[in-house]
């Protein structure tokens, strides 16, 4: 897996006006992208594109995920039971709970931290 740099967003260009989610982080080859739209003592809120085929490894965090696809669909493994999740939809990896990501296909999700 190759993995860009994480780029984080100017701070304009979601600020106070509405932006569609999916446009504001493109595709790579052969990478998953990832641009942070906040970072707080209290979360974080991150935009990623998978490229076909990429994937995070199985690993755990202490804190609570919401991810939400924005396009096309992703398998999100949650101690060890497969879910499919498309575009429009939601799912939430538990805290401390094994999870990883593979993209079967392009897909752009948003993940929600709740540090909490």
């Amino acid at each position: 897996m190759t993995r860009e740099k994480e780029r984080p967003l100017v701070l304009g260009t979601c600020v106070s006006k509405g932006q569609r989610l999916a446009d504001l982080v493109e595709y790579s080859k052969d990478s998953i992208v990832s641009k942070t739209i906040l970072d707080k003592s209290a979360g974080t809120i991150t935009l990623f594109a998978f490229d076909k085929g990429q994937k995070l490894s199985e690993h755990t965090t202490p804190y609570d995920a919401v991810v939400q696809v924005l396009d096309g669909y992703g398998q999100f493994t949650i101690d060890g039971e497969g879910k499919q999740v498309k575009a429009g939809e939601i799912i939430i990896m538990p805290g401390n709970l094994p999870h990883a990501v593979t993209a079967k296909e392009k897909f752009k999700m948003l993940l929600t931290m709740i540090r909490a």
